[in-house]
């Protein structure tokens, strides 16, 4: 079978539980009415066949031995009788013989004599050498044979010995025989096809309504399926109510119905869970931004101190103070997550993206003069809806990300261009080592930090963060409706922000 023809065939099996279903019925009804319609045809040959041999059995010879008496008659009247005609009182006797009726008398294997009974009359049939060969062949075992015969057809013929050393021959036709085994089949067919065709009609519709609790099942399903359910509030579909408990479809849907039970207990604990996570992460960010504020600014007076100050205790203020400087940052990222989880809105207004790309590419080449950096811009500006400093903050993350984790000579292009429909593309691309294959997975959730125990080696991670910038960039990404995806293989790592253009 060629793949073409094969393909079809596969497009063509049934696929679906209600298609199979209706399909396994359908042929399983067209075996049973093959069997049957096979069986009686047989049957009914096989009993006409025996009718025609008991009439074959008694009538014997009787009629080949009247064209033997007929023969000898004509051979007395020096040829002057035909067949149908009497002579000296004799006649080939029809009477009793059945239309049709076939009589052969072989002598030294040659036909003599053959007639076949027409309307009462005998009429000579001439036969070629194969038929002769064929009635030269019939045993005389007492029993009927089927034979063809080139100008009458099939008979069943039975044969026997005369008693002149010749071999007498008589048939009746199968002609009425098989006309009648066709009639039942043409029959058999139509009525057979008729009732696959209502079967299949009707079990299609059968097998719909007793599966249509099933189909119930499977909208349920898929519109669970269709949630989001990592986060937020979720509401699950209510029970499917699928027919009777006791039946098979009904149990699959009891059994369903208690697992959504489950899953919305176990989702609302979630959500309950979260809100209090959420509410204590902005409160207690909240709360730690004076007292962390205070410290760093006592930090700093005190270092300002005009009097005389030990090395010691500079350097313990000055520690004092960066540790309170990044502690404030780590505390205002902790209550912009919380913002951004608790879906308050961002400001919303036109930002040039070329422009930001422009200034936050400069800050990053100022930060960082070792690395080679590279802009390619669209030559008309690209604009897009949104909070122009988060969207500065998430560029900054991407090209802190790329400078903290790349060694020095590494090369960072920013790429923005429009990409349809209706998106702007920004990326950051450096040839870098690439991102190891233990973080790939958990690069955008908060706290993914990779050590780096060599600074400036390349091995990029969270570095000496608190591994809050790239959740912090796909939060924000998320909440202008974009994406932010990564490509990463070694010599080659591609962060991608897709946003709707303004």
């Amino acid at each position: 079978m060629n793949p073409t023809a094969r393909s079809r065939l596969h497009r063509l099996r049934p696929r679906t539980l209600r298609a199979k279903l209706t399909w396994g019925l359908v042929v399983l009804l067209a075996l049973s009415c093959a069997t049957v319609g096979l069986t009686s045809v047989f049957a009914l040959r096989s009993y006409l066949t025996g009718q025609l041999d008991h009439q074959l059995a008694d009538s014997g010879c009787l009629f080949p031995s009247t064209l033997r008496q007929t023969a000898d008659a004509q051979q007395q009247s020096g040829g002057n009788i035909s067949f149908g005609d009497t002579a000296g009182g004799r006649r080939a006797d029809t009477r009793g013989q059945g239309i049709g009726t076939f009589g052969a008398r072989l002598t030294d294997a040659k036909i003599s004599e053959a007639a076949v009974v027409r309307a009462n009359r005998n009429t000579r049939v001439t036969l070629d050498a194969a038929d002769e060969a064929t009635l030269d062949g019939i045993p005389t075992d007492g029993s009927a044979h089927s034979v063809t015969l080139s100008a009458l057809g099939d008979y069943r013929v039975y044969a026997c010995a005369g008693r002149d050393d010749d071999i007498l021959v008589s048939g009746l036709p199968l002609a009425p025989l098989q006309e009648t085994v066709k009639r039942l089949a043409m029959v058999s067919s139509v009525v057979f096809g008729g009732a696959l065709v209502i079967t299949g009609v009707a079990g299609a519709l059968w097998v719909r309504r007793s599966l249509h609790p099933l189909r119930r099942v499977t909208d349920t399903a898929a519109a669970v399926a269709g949630l989001k359910l990592d986060s937020g509030e979720v509401t699950l579909p209510g029970p499917t109510a699928a027919g009777d408990p006791h039946s098979e479809a009904g149990q699959v849907a009891a059994a369903l119905d208690r697992m959504l039970g489950h899953v919305q207990d176990a989702l609302a604990k979630r959500h309950t869970s979260e809100e209090r996570l959420r509410s204590f992460a902005a409160d207690a960010s909240h709360e730690l931004r004076t007292p962390v504020a205070s410290i760093r600014g006592h930090a700093e007076l005190a270092l300002r101190h005009p009097g005389p100050v030990p090395a010691k205790v500079e350097r313990a203020l000055g520690r004092v103070a960066a540790e309170a400087a990044r502690m404030s940052a780590m505390v205002d990222d902790l209550l912009l997550l919380a913002r951004l989880d608790a879906g308050r809105p961002l400001q919303r207004e036109p930002v040039d993206v070329t422009r930001l790309v422009i200034d936050c590419t400069d800050d990053a080449r100022a930060a960082s003069p070792g690395h080679s950096w590279a802009l390619d811009l669209p030559e008309t500006p690209v604009t897009v809806a949104g909070d122009p400093d988060r969207l500065a903050q998430v560029l900054t993350n991407l090209l802190a990300n790329a400078r903290l984790h790349t060694p020095a000579g590494t090369s960072v292009t920013v790429r923005l261009e429009r990409s349809d429909p209706g998106q702007c593309s920004l990326s950051v691309a450096d040839d870098g080592p690439g991102v190891p294959s233990e973080l790939r997975q958990t690069l955008f959730e908060r706290f993914t930090r990779a050590d780096r125990r060599h600074p400036g080696t390349g091995t990029r991670g969270g570095g000496a963060g608190a591994g809050l910038g790239l959740s912090i960039a796909a939060a924000i990404v998320t909440a202008h409706q974009g994406t932010l995806t990564f490509r990463s293989i070694p010599g080659s790592t591609v962060f991608t922000v897709l946003l709707p253009l303004h």
